[in-house]
This record gives C-alpha cells, sequence and structure tokens, in this order.
C-alpha cells in the first residue's frame, strides 16, 4: 500500500505522555489538534497493554477515548468497513481504523492528509461532499416505467467494483492533484461514483454526465499515479474508473 508524506514532526509541538513503556505494550502516537488551545499541533504518546485490545486500530482509540483520554476526538459508526466514517492515516497509509490490524509496536495515527482539520482525528469533508453533489449521484431517467427497471446480469455486473465505495476519501486525500487541486479537481472518490452512474444502465443521462465532466481540472488533472487504487480500504479501482471515463469522453 502506498506510504504517504506526514507533516513535518519539527514542525509539531510536544505533546502528553499517557502511561510507561513496556515490553507487553503497544505505543499510539496520536495527532492532536484542538482550536481552544494553543498547543497546536501536537502528538500524544500512549502506552497501553496489547491484551486489553481488540484486533484493530478503531478497537485502540475506543478503549483510549473510554479508558485513557476522554479528551480524543474521531469519527466512527459502523465497525465494519461500511459507514466509511473512521477515515484516517495510520502508520503512513490513508485507511480505515476499523479495518486496520494492530500489527506494530509503535502506531502513529494522524488526520487525513491535507485536510482542514476540525479537531484532533477529525477533517473537514465539507469540499468533498460538494463535490460528490456536483456529480447528482442519483438516476436520472426521463422515462417513467409502469414497473421497475430490470438490469440484466450483464448489465448489473458492470457496477461491481463501483458501488461499493464508502466516500471514505482515503483516495483523494493520497492524491497529490487532489492536495493541489482540490477546489477544481473532483478526486478519485468523486470520479468512481461519476462512472457509477454513467455505467448504469438505469440513467439515460449519460450524455450529460460525460459532458459535465469535460473540464481540464475536473477529470484531467488525474496523472495516473495509482496512489488512489493502493491506498483503498476497500480494494476497489479509482484509476480504472477514471480512464474508462476519459475513453468514453473520446468515443462518445
Amino acid at each position: 500500500m502506498v506510504n504517504l508524506n506526514l507533516p513535518d514532526n519539527s514542525k509539531i509541538m510536544p505533546g502528553k505522555t499517557h502511561g510507561v513503556e513496556g515490553p507487553d505494550k503497544i505505543t499510539f502516537n496520536i495527532y492532536r489538534w484542538n482550536r481552544e488551545d494553543n498547543k497546536n499541533p501536537r502528538v500524544d504518546k500512549y502506552f497501553v497493554e496489547k491484551k486489553k485490545l481488540g484486533p484493530m486500530t478503531l478497537d485502540a482509540l475506543m478503549f483510549i477515548k473510554n479508558d485513557i483520554d476522554p479528551t480524543l476526538t474521531f469519527r466512527r459508526s459502523c465497525r465494519e468497513g461500511i459507514c466509511g466514517s473512521c477515515s484516517m492515516n495510520v502508520n503512513g497509509t490513508n485507511t480505515l481504523a476499523c479495518l486496520k490490524p494492530i500489527e506494530d509496536k509503535e502506531i502513529n495515527i494522524y488526520p487525513l492528509p491535507h485536510m482542514r482539520v476540525l479537531k484532533d482525528l477529525v477533517p473537514d469533508l465539507s469540499e468533498f461532499y460538494e463535490q460528490y453533489k456536483s456529480i447528482e449521484p442519483w438516476l436520472k431517467n426521463s422515462t417513467k416505467a409502469k414497473k421497475e427497471q430490470r438490469q440484466s446480469p450483464a448489465e448489473r455486473k458492470k457496477l461491481d467494483g463501483l458501488y461499493e465505495c464508502v466516500l471514505c476519501a482515503c483516495c483523494s486525500t493520497s492524491c497529490p492533484s487532489y492536495w493541489w487541486n482540490g477546489d477544481k479537481f473532483l478526486g478519485p472518490a468523486i470520479l468512481l461514483q461519476a462512472y457509477r452512474f454513467i455505467v448504469d444502465s438505469r440513467d439515460n443521462n449519460k450524455k450529460e454526465r460525460l459532458k459535465s465532466l469535460e473540464d481540464k481540472f475536473k477529470l484531467y488533472r488525474c496523472h495516473t499515479i495509482m496512489n488512489c487504487t493502493k491506498t483503498c480500504p476497500k480494494n476497489l479501482n479509482p484509476a480504472k474508473a477514471i480512464s474508462e471515463i476519459k475513453k468514453l469522453q473520446v468515443s462518445s
């Protein structure tokens, strides 16, 4: 999986240490930021006995919040890789904390890179969701069917690898083009979702959807460096979806 550049630790203030180091303990270095204090940013260190933790990074975060430091803030919900809430950077890789096993003696946990931080591990995804809204992520069909709109097995199969996206933003925030042009480039996650509706046989708005992406920034800032595909915690391939949109732009 892709390893991303983390913030320059020389600019991060020393944080608090919770507990003492030991051979049976896991060390968690967790990024902290709070607009209400002047100790920003910092990294707090937590020493936790491995036997007290569940198997996943999210289990550790929940234990730390419940039993050690209630001020720690992060998003989470389903704990099964379905909601996409607990996306963060763990040991240099964007992932879902609920799907990331605890495999190392020392674990560095940061918010998703190159996003404005609201507090601790919570990034501001407002612009990300506005971009999602811009692609009109719903079926658009002017034909009023009296019954359900049926798909053949072959038509339905085209959606495999697309509908599973949980909009965790791990792929988009691993993309340098999105870091530099996040206000104009839609990014891997949103373009994968756009392609999901472009190829859906129940949608008859394909030409309009493709035309809306005819922009030097919205689509063509992608340079296919594959960070998005390498880091996706759901093992999807946004880079392939983007390349398929580009092909359709030429052939349609």
